[in-house]
Order: structure tokens, then sequence, then C-alpha cells
């Protein structure tokens, strides 16, 4: 049966779709050596629903006639505003630029949409400056708008896509990418990195908010929909008009399907697993007229998809007739074997179009310049790519369209951004998705004309109600005030209950002054993004029950409590559901939190209003150890199943559930106190200057008061997952960083065990003579130093090492390591410089350093 008839099974009722959900959704494991076999002709068959546009191929070929190689090379690069200017654009004639996650305007951390036209103005007056030779060509701007245009302070911020999954409406998803795209235009952007299409598989994936099921047929209508209201009807005057953007259909392929749920992993499955369900969204993405398609950091059974010319070339482009860019992920082209960052022909081969070049975007350019002269990259090959750039540029009309900040929507920015009919989108979305899992006593609706508590340190938190990909790459260190216009779940509440005559009363830790009828406690993840959130169980905080407690403490005091859970997706809270007497999902609802009153409560005349509509698009764990996915395919049951509601007009009673979650449940990763580039859960990164004074460290980059040690962020592996640590001044003491654990450690087997420190680092400056000590802390007075500096000097510069150290040596050295509390620090002078990702205990090491002889301590 082909691919759209039989993912069209799972849009009829419920009693249809579930008799074919453990077949279907069934991960099938690759046969043994055909784990990589490509069988295009197998895949689903398509084309462009552009008919090729004989003045625009003119166009094209008359200006691919006139371009050098330098012009051609520089088309095919995208470079991130951070670490390019417009200068830079004019003299290599770069095809685009993008703003990743925590790159702004400079000296602009919140930028308003006229500050993005303005810096949108420059690149594009820099492309079209022929001052230096070249041709006018102007260049593409690309951002993550993923739920809603999320990088603009006062825009319209929708409910993550796996909410908007629980809404079955794809009018809805469609209408959620027209006011994403006129927000954006407004802004003077016209190319947006959505929708994600990815069929998540195991939720323990750190980016499965990003994805609107487990589903492929429900993600293969919805890709229809949101690439027709970002970009306008294919063969209509809207396709690409001034009130529309290029969408990117990402991440191809399999980035949902990886072993363990692990970001930028391999996902070790058959051919027709990764065609039928990972990628189900793009032949309707492609009908609908999809103009970039972004490949994905990830690997199909070990090959790296940024250098899967089969998949790339075979099937996206000749079998699925994909006429657009085809665009790499950040620096992903430096993971295929036999690349760097900055030079990679092997994915330019495969197929890529653009590679996205950060920070790297100088080496690609030399490296790959060189490379076309030498015949390592075909002129084919790049003419192909550059063809492809230019039609894109073409059909968006950018060549005739001016200045972005000429565009109609952007000189009326402040009326658009953020309108009232924008938001009103956005309130839909957010009751429409709401799933309610437990409703007993009636708890639900609540009358507004009583006295309501509002607990939780999610009920007046816009930041966690939005999650990841909000105004910074992982969504963290904002407050409310960075959300102008926008409106908390506490607010609406409140509103809608002095609206009707009521009262309501705001406690984080749920204290009040008057005993409320009801209590509405509010909780949940706290915002992540990509690896950041990758989780090895699904158990919800392992081993912190404050939530938990909260709700039990309502409920003892005897006052009825409906859960509201924030979460990007399923987890294990059997124990928060119980404890509660009714218990809804409110996923990341984003900007517009008063939809959730607009549910829960009565109207002031008593009406319901709102009923409850949201059906579970990914099925509810069991146990913290479930993928429930995977345990359907098993034959074992969810706890909830996908398409589960429950609704004012058919409620039904929630037994208790089971409260095993199947493991022990603890708060911390045993022996890994730093990873990818941030401390472990409650570890606390501590940064003491030359002079003594200690200050602990919440985020980069930060710097000791007297300047003698500064901390930042830096890429290594992934975007921001390491840290630099630099010593400065003329101060004779030494500065020091420290790893600070919650509570005392006891390493005692581990060191009779000859485990080691084990430190991922590279080291950027290290002198002969260095003093430099590596050492651990066992309480008040009691630590040891291990000198390293002399060792580490040896070490090749700015490459990347896992450097290890016996236990022993801290134990030789006079530490009691059955209470060791701070199991890194690190002292250094004027003039080192580190950069470290990880630090955790281990027995393998690229590097073991030697313990100095016994007693001697520095």
């Amino acid at each position: 049966m082909p691919l759209l008839q039989r993912s069209s099974l799972f849009l009829r009722p419920l009693s249809v779709a579930l008799s074919f959900a453990g077949v279907v959704l069934a991960t099938v494991p690759a046969t043994a050596g055909e784990a990589t076999i490509v069988h295009p002709e197998q895949w689903p068959q398509g084309e462009s629903p552009l008919p090729p546009d004989p003045a625009i191929e003119a166009r094209v070929r008359a200006l691919l006639m006139k371009m050098s190689v330098e012009d051609k090379v520089g088309q095919m690069i995208q470079a991130d505003i951070k670490y390019v200017t417009p200068d830079d654009v004019r003299e290599y004639r770069l095809g685009s630029v993008l703003a990743g996650g925590n790159s702004k305007p400079p000296g602009q951390p919140y930028p308003i949409a006229t500050q993005w036209q303005a810096l949108s103005d420059a690149f594009y007056r820099a492309s079209m400056d022929t001052s230096r030779g070249g041709l006018a060509i102007p260049v593409l701007f690309g951002i993550d708008a993923v739920h809603g245009h999320n990088n603009l302070v006062g825009s319209t911020l929708f409910p993550q896509n796996s909410a908007l999954g629980a809404t079955r409406d794809p009018q809805l998803i469609h209408d959620i990418g027209e006011v994403t795209a006129q927000e954006l235009r407004a802004s003077g952007i016209s190319w947006t990195f959505a929708p994600t299409l990815t069929v998540p598989q195991d939720v323990r994936w750190g980016r499965s908010y990003e994805g609107y099921s487990q589903n492929p047929a429900l993600v293969a209508q919805y890709a229809a929909a949101v690439v027709g209201g970002l970009e306008g009807k294919p063969g209509t005057s809207q396709f690409l008009d001034a009130g529309h953007v290029i969408a990117t259909a990402k991440h191809f392929l399999g980035d949902g399907g990886t072993h363990d749920g692990k970001d930028q992993g391999d996902a070790q499955i058959s051919e027709a697993t990764l065609r039928d369900i990972h990628a189900a969204g793009y032949p309707p993405a492609i009908k609908a007229g999809v103009q970039v398609v972004m490949v994905s950091f990830s690997s199909w059974n070990g090959v790296k998809m940024a250098g899967n010319k089969s998949l790339i070339t075979g099937v996206l482009k000749e079998r699925m007739g994909f006429d657009g860019i085809v665009l790499g992920d950040w620096n992903a082209h430096g993971q295929v074997p036999g690349c760097t960052n900055e030079d990679c022909a092997a994915a330019y081969n495969a197929g890529l179009d653009m590679l996205e070049a950060p920070d790297s975007w100088k080496g690609i350019y030399k490296n790959t310049l060189a490379e076309v002269k030498r015949g390592v990259i075909p002129m084919s090959r790049i003419d192909d790519a550059v063809t492809r750039i230019l039609r894109v540029k073409m059909r968006l009309g950018m060549f005739e369209a001016g200045l972005p900040s000429a565009n109609a929507l952007a000189t009326r920015s402040a009326e658009v951004v953020g309108s009232p009919s924008h938001r009103a989108v956005a309130r839909r979305a957010v009751r429409e998705s709401l799933v309610l899992l437990k409703n007993n006593h009636g708890v639900l609706p609540i009358d507004p004309r009583k006295h309501v508590l509002v607990a939780g340190d999610g009920a007046d938190n816009i930041p966690k109600q939005n999650g990841g990909w909000t105004l910074t790459w992982q969504g963290t260190g904002q407050t409310n005030a960075n959300f102008p216009g926008a409106t908390s779940i506490w607010a609406g509440l409140q509103a809608q209950v002095k609206a009707a005559g009521g009262s309501a009363e705001l406690s984080v830790e749920g204290d009040y002054k008057q005993k409320p009828d009801v209590a509405i406690v509010v909780f949940g993840e706290d915002p992540y993004a990509e690896f950041q959130g990758d989780r090895a169980n699904l158990a919800y905080h392992p081993g912190n029950d404050h939530d938990l407690d909260l709700i039990r403490k309502l409920r003892g005091q005897g006052v009825p409590v409906v859960a509201v859970f924030l979460t990007g997706r399923p987890l294990w809270v059997n124990r928060e559901i119980n404890a509660a007497d009714a218990f809804v999902v409110a996923w990341l609802p984003g900007s517009e939190g008063e939809g959730i009153a607009d549910v829960l409560l009565r109207a002031g005349d008593g009406r319901i209003a709102h009923d409850f509509h949201g059906k579970l698009a990914y099925a509810w764990p069991r146990s913290a150890v479930q993928v429930p996915v995977a345990a359907i395919a098993k034959g074992e049951h969810p706890q909830f199943p996908y398409d589960f509601g429950l609704t004012y007009a058919a409620s039904a009673k929630t037994g208790k559930l089971p409260e095993d979650p199947g493991l022990v449940l603890s708060s911390e990763q045993a022996g890994v106190y730093f990873t990818r580039g941030k401390p472990s859960q409650d570890v606390v990164v501590r940064l003491t200057g030359a002079d003594g004074v200690a200050m602990n460290v919440a985020a980069a980059p930060a710097a000791t008061p007297d300047g003698s040690l500064h901390f930042s962020a830096l890429d290594y592996k992934a975007q921001e997952d390491a840290r630099s640590l630099s010593w400065s001044g003329t101060g004779v003491g030494a500065a020091s960083v420290e790893l600070v654990a919650p509570a005392p450690l006891d390493v005692e087997r581990e060191t009779n065990g000859d485990v080691l420190l084990v430190t991922t680092l590279r080291v950027d400056a290290l002198s002969a003579g260095d003093t430099s000590t590596l050492g651990i802390g066992c309480g008040a007075g009691c630590n040891a130093q291990v000198p390293v500096g002399e060792q580490l000097s040896t070490l090749p510069k700015g490459q990347w090492l896992r450097v290890g150290i016996p236990l022993k040596c801290f134990r030789d050295a006079g530490a009691n390591m059955s209470r060791i509390d701070r199991p890194f620090e690190w002292s250094s002078h004027s003039g080192a410089q580190i950069a470290i990702t990880d630090v955790s205990l281990g027995t393998v090491a690229d590097r073991t350093l030697s313990c100095p002889p016994h007693g001697d301590k520095p």
C-alpha cells in the first residue's frame, strides 16, 4: 500500500487507528548486511508542485553563466550573525546568514522588530553592493521560528509542537504558520527553519517536543498544513508573497528514531521503518511547496546523514522530486568521517547545497574553493547547488523586493507583532491542546466565583510555560518582564476569577491567607533544548518530590487539587496523578496562558464555555522505564494510550495508578559532575578569584570580580556544549574553578578500583613550567591538589582530549575519599587558558597523568 494511503488509516476514528498502532508504529531493526542499502524505487515518488517556470529558469541560467567560481562557492555557505558581518558578506558573496538560538543583533540581547530589520537591511545592502566585484545576489536570512517568532520580543508564542499534535486540528496548524510568517516578515526576516517533521519514537530524546506526534500519519497531515500556512499555496498569488516566508522541513532523516533517544545519535532501524515512519512528513511537505529541507545531525545505521548521498540525492532529490535547497545543520558536516567543521567536500558531494557553517564559514569557503578547482567537487555539483539556491531566491521575489524593512508588514511592525488577532490564534491553540487525564469528584470545571489558590513554580512563570527555543536557545535566563503582551497562567486565571466575582490567591509554595475552595498547582519541566534535554529515563524530577509534596500537602489540608503539568513530552507522573483530584497536561503552552483558564473555569454565568478538546499525540508511560512506542510493539500497554483524553461531556473516574517507577529514583547520575558544558543536576560551578573572593556561576559568560578568571561558552561538538576558562591579571595568587556537589560523595570504592577523574578538555595556553593544579575538596580544611601544569603543557594545543588522573593520587595527597564535596578544583595563574566539556569518573582516557611522588604536595 502506498505511504499516503497507508498513513490515511491513522486519520480514521480512534477504534480503527489503534488497531494499526502496534504494527505501523513498531520500530523494525535493520537486517544484517542491508543496514545502509537504500532502494529509492521503494520510496514515495513525487515532484514539485511548481512546474518549471521558463522565465525563472532562464534568469537562473543567465546569472549562473556570469558567476565566478568564487561567487558560486559563496552562495553555498551560510554563516551565523555572531561570526559574520555585512562587510564579510560584501567580500565573500555569501548566499545566506542565520541567527542561531543565542545570536542576536549586536548589543541587543532581547531585540524588537525594528532592530532585526536594521540588521537584515545591513546584510541585504552588503549582498547587493558590487563595488568590490561580484554580482548583486540578495542574501537569505534564516532563523529558528519554531513556535512563533520565538527570537522576537513581544511576539506571539504558540504551544510547542508536542502540544499542537494533541489538537488534531490541521486548520489551526495552517493558521499558526500564517501568523508566524507575518511576524517574521514584520521583523525583516523571510526564512524560518521550521517545520520540524520528526516522528519521535523515544521521548527520552531532548527534542521530542519539537515533534507533533509519534504517529507518522498525523505528522504527514500537519506537514502540508504548516507549510501552506508559512509559504502560501503553490500556484496562487499568495505563494511566497510579501506576507509569507520560506519554510524548512527538518531534520532529514530519522532524527526521532535514534537509539535510546540520543540527540544526534544513530537510528538503528530498517529502511522500511525509516521510510514509513520517519519520512512520512516529507512527501506532503514537498507537495505543499516547501522550499528547503534541512539534513539531520543524526546517523542511519552508522552513516551520518550529512554524508548519505543515497538518501539526500537518490531519495529526496531524485525520487521525491525536491527541487529546492538542501541545507546542513549547525556544523553537522563536521561529524561526517574525513571532514572537519572547516572542510567537508563529502557533504556537498552527497547532495547538500548549502552548509550551515556558523563559525567555520571562512574555512569552508577557502577549502571548498580549492576542492572545486582541484575537481574534488565537480562543477556540475556546484552548478546544481547554486541553481537551486538562485531558484528559491527568485521564487521568493528577492531580486525585486528591495530592503527587508520596506516590506508592508515591516513598515507597521508595531501593529503586526503580537496583535490581538494573532494572540487569539495562540490562545485557541492552548485551549485545544490541553489533555485531561483525570477528573475525579467533579473538581473540574471550577466555579470562578469561589476562592481559588494558584500554586507551583509554573503558575506565574512565562519562561517556563514556553520552554526551550524561546528568546534564547535553551529558553533560560529570562523573567516575565522579557515577554511584553504575554499572559502567565496565574494572570489568566486571576483575571477570569476576578471578573466573575470570585477571588484568587497566588502562592508558589501553596501557603494561603484564606483556605481556598480549590487549588490549582502548576508545575513541570524547566526549559531545555536539543541534547540538554536528553534523559536516561522518563521519571519526572527523579529524587526531587517537591511538587508531589505540594499536591499532597494541600490534599491533606482538605483542599481539592487540580494539577496542571507543563511538559514537552509524556513523563512518568503516576504519583502526582494519584495525589491530585484532577490532572491536566498543558504541555508547553506559549505566551497565552489565559487559554488554560478558558477551559478550567466555568463562565461567569455558570456555563461551560470550553470543553477539553485535546487527545494524546504520544502514548503515556506506565513506568519510568517504559518507552511507550516500543512497549506497544511488544504487546504491552502504556498508562494512557495514544488518542486518550477525557472531556466534561464524556468523563470517567480514573482509578489508582501503579506507583512503581521500575527503577531507583535518583536526582543525580552517579559519577558525572559536568557534562556537555553544564554542571550535573544540583552541582554548582564556583569561581574564586586571585583575591580569594568566591562566587557561584549560574550561566556563561561570567568572571570573578577581580577579573582574574573568565568563564564563557563555546562550541565543541554542538552549540555551547563546552566552557572556556581564561586566567588573566597581574596578581600573584591563583584563581580557581570548582564543582561543588550538593552532598558529600563517597568514592572510596572507586579509588580502590583505580578509577580516574576524567576531564574532557582542550589546552589553549599553558607554558612550560606552568603551576596549574587539579584537586578535590573533602570538607572544611580538607583538600588535595595535584600538580598537572607540567604534564599538560606537553599536550598539543587546541586539541580535545580525555585527560584522566587516578583518584588514588588525591588519596595519596591527603584527601578523605569518603566525603568529597568538591569533586573538581582547577587552579591556575595568569596566562593559562583551557576549555572543558565533561568531568566524570571513568576508566578510559586519551592521556592518563601520573601521580606525583608520594607526599609531594604543591
